[in-house]
């Protein structure tokens, strides 16, 4: 990609577009905060028990799990609101479900109507994340590979200022209109709940009155490929596939084999007192069936965006799914413990709420701003990497605070550089991610690839308790930000593949015109 000057990269931000994804990622962060967060705090304040709390957080499953849906985005137009296109269709659909279901959380009282609340919040929470994939597609779709970093600041700034307002500012309104910890006022959540629904509408106008991004005719004959019934049956397919596959290991570990080998019970026996090997059973035939020639051609909508991605990459798809899979993996590690290390060191949670909202929040917008320009002037793989040096070595500024007990400042200065990098990282990493996408299954395998990237991380932060109780803090950011540098060998390798191929597609046939770009008022 030829670089540009500082001043063609700033032209970036004043396209229409950028001011699209302000007003689209201010809409997708208001709901997941509201219930995933604010949500727990209002359950509590009206006297819901922390049992009930904890299996409500279970909502946010459903932005992990979003790709499962995802195809039936790429492939589907809905009936009477498919005349606005497919993109803002689905964008329309999802956002009024947002508005009303955040409107109606706000009418239900968790002491007489809790049912009715989680139920609406699941129907939000559903509704946002499939909210989030038309984002992601209609953004892949509007630009050119090297816009989506900018196009990427833009939605995360939106997307920040409405996590803040939904969480500290929702608290806050709620406290102005009556309710406190020691007094519990319905209305006062109610207000809240419905002031957050009517901040939707902007979105809502916005999916309105923007352009449909322009579609290929050979993506309009792929969409065509498989019926509704068939999308449908494969969601369900794969669901009963992700359920079957973890049930059916975990009953068989549950399954008394040892009964059969060391003390004479027989197989009959087993089958007729031992529930957990029926019930592994029945999920091993679940398995089979879905795994059949049957119900590989039903999981065949969900399969082929993941085919199209292998058949293109062939070899190259295992070195980009590991780049992917361990890139933010130091800073999501490490951010699990974070606020546990600042109340450890003896910050106050005054000090740590200031220093984390204020410079947080400025420096991650800062961050992702700046990440945007740079890839516009240098390319992708070139911020892609210094974002993967800065995210793993901010965390050897923890180190040294944690060396050096409460100092404010060191405080100001590892939270703010921390967050820039982060923001930085993620810019890159966003344009990278869409850079690998098909626009045939832009949302599907954007879903994928995102979800990828989140899961080794969140899996090994589970761990992050455990390795500080090991190794303590010191070690502990050491070995995080070590975590960073797999990923930079990676990104070394893949750029040197990318080079060699750009130089040999020059030589032979010049640079491919750029993706249509910008017609979205």
């Amino acid at each position: 990609m030829p670089r540009k000057t500082w001043r063609a990269a700033l032209a970036a931000y004043a396209s229409p577009s950028t001011l699209v994804l302000l007003l689209l990622g201010f809409a997708a962060g208001m709901p997941y905060m509201l219930v995933f967060s604010t949500l727990s705090v209002w359950l509590r304040e009206a006297g819901v028990a922390r049992e009930t709390i904890g299996y409500a957080s279970l909502i946010g499953l459903a932005y992990a799990f979003k790709w499962v849906w995802s195809p039936l985005l790429d492939q589907w137009s809905l009936p009477l609101l498919g005349r606005l296109g497919r993109r803002r269709s689905w964008l329309v659909l999802s956002q009024s479900l947002v508005t009303l279901g955040l409107i109606g959380m706000g009418f239900c009282d968790p002491q007489q109507h809790l049912s009715w609340l989680i139920a609406i919040a699941v129907l939000v929470a559903f509704s946002s994340a499939t909210q989030d994939i038309a984002i992601d597609a209609y953004r892949l779709e509007i630009a050119s590979d090297s816009q989506q970093a900018t196009l990427a600041a833009s939605y995360m700034a939106g997307y920040r200022v409405a996590a803040l307002l939904a969480t500290a500012g929702a608290l806050y309104f709620a406290e102005g209109f009556g309710s406190t910890g020691f007094a519990y006022k319905h209305s006062a959540w109610a207000g809240t709940y419905v002031l957050f629904g009517l901040l939707m509408v902007p979105a809502l106008i916005t999916s309105l009155i923007m352009r449909e991004p322009a579609v290929p005719m050979r993506t309009q004959l792929s969409a065509a490929r498989y019926g509704f019934a068939h999308q449908l049956a494969s969601v369900f397919v794969l669901i009963i596939l992700l359920v079957s596959v973890p049930a059916m290991f975990t009953q068989l570990y549950n399954t008394d084999f040892a009964s059969v080998l060391f003390q004479g019970t027989t197989w009959k026996d087993l089958l007729m007192e031992d529930r957990a090997f029926l019930r592994a059973i029945l999920y091993t035939l679940l398995t089979v069936a879905c795994l059949s020639s049957m119900g590989r051609r039903g999981l065949a909508p969900v399969l082929t965006p993941i085919n199209d991605f292998i058949l293109r990459y062939r070899w190259q798809a295992f070195l980009l799914l590991g780049l992917i899979a361990t890139y933010r993996m130091s800073d999501t590690v490490m951010g699990v413990m974070a606020n546990v290390f600042y109340i450890d060191q003896g910050f106050t949670k005054d000090q740590i709420a200031s220093v984390s909202k204020i410079f947080g929040l400025v420096m991650t917008l800062g961050g992702a701003a700046f990440g945007g320009l740079a890839i516009v002037r240098f390319g992708i793989l070139p911020i892609l990497f210094i974002g993967g040096i800065t995210s793993a070595a901010t965390n050897l500024l923890f180190l040294m605070l944690a060396d050096m007990g409460p100092n404010l400042k060191m405080l100001i200065v590892t939270i703010s550089l921390d967050n820039f990098s982060s923001g930085l990282a993620t810019s890159a990493f966003v344009a990278y991610l869409s850079s690998l996408t098909n626009l045939k299954f832009s949302a599907t395998q954007y879903a994928l690839l995102s979800s990828i990237m989140l899961l080794l991380p969140r899996l090994i932060g589970g761990y992050s308790g455990v390795m500080v109780e090991k190794l303590g803090y010191h070690n502990f950011f050491l070995a995080t930000a070590l975590m960073g540098v797999p990923t930079l060998f990676m990104i070394a390798l893949h750029w040197a593949q990318e080079a060699r191929r750009e130089a040999r597609e020059e030589a032979a046939e010049g640079e491919e015109p750029a993706k249509p770009v910008d017609s979205v008022l």
